[in-house]
């Protein structure tokens, strides 16, 4: 990927828009972006005024309104399939990759906080503290929790799935009488989760400047402090892999390789600004190497070195990005500023 973008492209001209800037198009939504996720060889972005709109290279984007309100929560079925959205209109709505939709379900007036799509086709969707899940077989199960639940995230065969909450994550697995749980515990707010590649380790967001993380073979804890800010992105990257976040004056890139993880070790701090904050991050699929936006909405890459030469993407200046998404396959990046500016481009900086 690096030997694709020139070198050149750094700082020289602040008015020039760079080589991939100009290869792509710039997109007002002219609504505030939720969250974006990889469809295939396409990006499906949720925003604030109910519309979910998917990008695709080589067509205009396809616009769907999918919700009378927000889109509160997105997540994208592993397979390509669809996106399910859940918003705070109460519905919680599945649309395909043609933009077709369907109503799985509504609850009223109460909000559809967090969703997630499993690798068999399970789905579930987190209502207060509630989560309501529907397996692979079809079946319905609904999931109490101690208090309202921040994040839901299936492991990649969908055999368990984490529940983040006020005390902890709550660890759900897949058994032949329903699905039993086991508590992970550490106080605070627990507002996302995720599991690692490899099901080792699950990691949360906290309501503080940290994020937590355990290893489930023995439910050690990982500590990952030192953040300025709340971690309100994050991403996995590489083969070993990296946990890259956002909340600091760089890419915060913790190592999830070797039996400890992270434990006792440093991050990588790669893609860095000085004295502007990162606010989305996103790992290039099959790279290791990272792509960071910033709260002056400038957008970087780096390779995952710490003496690896960081190169702009873009330098629009302006809002802050909040959303990114790379697609796996043809390599095209979405990125979208707060005020609903979006930037639909190749990263090789060559047209669709």
């Amino acid at each position: 990927m690096q030997s694709r973008m020139s070198p050149g492209e750094r700082f020289a001209d602040p008015l020039e828009p760079t080589a991939i800037e100009k290869a792509g198009t710039a997109y007002d939504c002219a609504a505030v972006p939720s969250g974006a996720v990889v469809l295939g060889d396409a990006v499906a972005a949720g925003f604030g005024d109910g519309v979910l709109r998917l990008f695709q290279p080589g067509f205009d984007p396809l616009a769907r309104r999918a919700h009378l309100g927000a889109i509160l929560s997105l997540a994208a079925d592993p397979k390509g399939a669809f996106v399910l959205t859940g918003g705070d209109d109460g519905r919680l709505v599945r649309t395909d990759a043609a933009g077709e939709m369907e109503e799985i379900e509504g609850f009223g007036s109460k909000w559809v906080d967090a969703v997630a799509v499993a690798a068999d086709g399970g789905m579930a969707c987190s209502v207060g503290k509630t989560v309501h899940l529907w397996d692979s077989g079809g079946h319905r199960h609904s999931l109490d929790h101690p208090s309202t639940v921040g994040g839901l995230s299936f492991d990649s065969k969908g055999e368990r799935l984490a529940v983040g909450h006020y005390g902890g994550v709550t660890l759900w697995t897949k058994a032949r009488r329903g699905w039993k749980s086991t508590a992970l515990k550490w106080a605070g707010s627990h507002l996302g989760v995720r599991f690692s590649p490899n099901g080792k380790y699950v990691v949360s967001v906290m309501q503080e400047n940290a994020l937590h993380g355990w290893r489930l073979r023995d439910k050690a804890d990982m500590r990952m402090s030192g953040y300025p800010v709340k971690v309100k992105s994050l991403d996995w990257v590489g083969a070993a892999p990296h946990l890259v976040t956002s909340g600091a004056d760089a890419a915060i890139c913790w190592p999830f390789d070797g039996k400890e993880g992270p434990m006792g070790r440093d991050p990588l701090m790669v893609a860095g600004q000085s004295k502007v904050l990162a606010t989305a991050v996103a790992g290039l699929p099959g790279h290791d190497a990272v792509v960071a936006g910033y709260k002056d909405g400038t957008i970087l890459y780096s390779e995952l070195d710490v003496s690896a030469e960081r190169l702009l993407i873009s330098r629009r200046g302006g809002e802050a990005i909040t959303c990114l998404a790379v697609t796996p396959e043809t390599g095209w990046l979405f990125a979208a500023a707060e005020d609903g500016r979006v930037l639909w481009a190749p990263l090789g900086g060559e047209g669709a």
